[in-house]
């Protein structure tokens, strides 16, 4: 089971709330300053464009730069009779990471926080519907109930999907709210032009819309709102976890906080940031200096490779996962994923030889942005990272069986390993839950 753990000393400004374990009520919500706003739609803008808020769904993209471009969008003269007209937005909380778990506990435990920020993003983009979309029928009935508890000021849909991983892949969110399959379309018109019913489409992560609702409660606090971020752990010995940290904190630390101090590596950003070797973990989870290293923080899922772990199984596992998963649109996508799968578990079964080598480095630099949507690009990414960070593991999987490779490597191709289960989170406060607290983590110290 998945453990949630709060930091020492749980500021105000905190995702993970006081009581991770339970759904918050609409009353508790506003207890803790919920629905309201110390700031305007405009100023607050101005303090999420200040605070440099990333959007937490993988990309990293400026939030504002979004939200201004959705507003423009709609307010471009002509709009209307181009089919596009008054905005409209989506809180996103398909998760299609395996490994990811932070968007689904937040529809469970927190879905006021979200239905807050999705107000206040439509306030700032001059939308007048919005849309909660997701796989989770859990955390579809948690958010209509609070729907329900708390009115917002625009109606509101719920649209349900099956979990896949492209169905989170935001031109996606948009064909299925249209009423056709959870499938990536090609770019241009990317939402923000062409979205829901032809309308500029915000489509934001539920995570950055529970940041922008924080954001507008404590506008002070904005630094430190944008510097934190919740992060999925699992893989190596430990129990997966479900934390919030700010940015800085080195990932050696989050591994030893995780029970793997020894760890011999990990795999970033769910199945998106590729491959970091034990040095990697001395990086500082921050999204710049993850860049400047070749990888991402993603949705900030991090599965820990153990020691006697081997790194080929890892990658041909995540691989097989995304191979698996392509939503068979594009040829390249198909043929290229199953291609490097191929050769990844050629090298963790000693058949590959040096050919391999060489097609695995060709396909790793030629086959980014050629899919509709990043999973190509994540599968040529995880097998450069491998080629990268682990060049001698590598050459001994060259003709020979590597002995730890036969002993993990799945026989079949799935989430499998990857998947990690969504913490518990009861329906109500009742008297028979414990009125303890879930595990307090050591304080973890990174920039302000």
């Amino acid at each position: 089971m998945t453990a949630i753990r709060l930091p020492t000393a749980q500021p105000p400004d905190s995702v993970l709330g006081a009581r991770p374990d339970v759904t918050e009520s609409a009353a508790a919500y506003r207890a803790t300053g919920g629905y309201r706003s110390a700031v305007g739609p405009d100023e607050l803008l101005r303090h999420l464009d200040a605070s440099g808020l990333r959007g937490r769904g993988g990309a990293g993209f400026p939030a504002a730069v979004k939200l201004r471009a959705v507003r423009e969008a709609g307010g471009r003269e002509g709009a209307v009779r181009e089919g596009g007209g008054v905005p409209v937005v989506v809180a996103n909380g398909e998760e299609g990471e395996p490994g990811s778990v932070k968007d689904r506990w937040l529809l469970r435990a927190r879905p006021h926080l979200v239905l807050d920020g999705l107000a206040h993003a439509a306030a700032m983009t001059g939308a007048v519907r919005g849309y909660v979309y997701l796989s989770d029928p859990e955390a579809g009935a948690r958010v209509r109930r609070a729907l329900a508890e708390h009115p917002p000021p625009l109606p509101v849909e719920v649209v349900e999907t099956g979990r896949t991983y492209v169905a989170g892949e935001e031109s996606a969110v948009v064909r299925r709210i249209d009423g056709g399959p959870a499938l990536p379309t090609a770019k241009p018109p990317r939402p923000f032009e062409r979205g829901v019913g032809g309308a500029p489409t915000l489509v934001s992560n539920v995570e950055t819309l529970a940041r922008i609702a924080l954001t507008a409660a404590r506008p002070g606090l904005r630094l430190r709102i944008a510097r934190s971020t919740l992060v999925t752990l699992s893989g190596g010995s430990g129990t997966p976890l479900l934390t919030e940290i700010p940015y800085g904190v080195p990932l050696r630390t989050l591994a030893a906080a995780h029970g793997t101090p020894d760890a011999a590596g990990a795999l970033m950003g769910g199945l998106f940031g590729g491959l970091v070797d034990a040095r990697g973990l001395d990086l500082p989870l921050e999204p710049g200096a993850l860049a400047a290293a070749g990888t991402a923080l993603g949705c900030g899922a991090i599965r820990l490779l153990a020691v006697g772990a081997c790194p080929v199984t890892a990658a041909a596992e995540a691989v097989g996962h995304l191979a698996a998963e392509s939503a068979r649109q594009c040829g390249v996508c198909v043929t290229g994923t199953a291609a490097v799968h191929g050769a990844l578990r050629a090298l963790a079964t000693g058949t590959a030889g040096p050919q391999t080598l060489a097609n695995l480095t060709r396909w790793a630099g030629a086959l980014p942005g050629r899919g509709a949507c990043g999973l190509l690009d994540a599968a040529a990414g995880t097998a450069g990272s491998l080629l990268r960070a682990f060049p001698e593991r590598i050459s001994s999987h060259l003709g020979a069986a590597c002995r730890a490779c036969a002993t993990d490597l799945p026989a079949e191709d799935g989430p499998g390993r990857l998947a990690v289960a969504v913490p518990e989170v009861a329906d109500a406060p009742s008297a028979r839950i414990a009125p303890t607290m879930p595990p307090v983590l050591p304080a973890l110290k990174g920039t302000p």
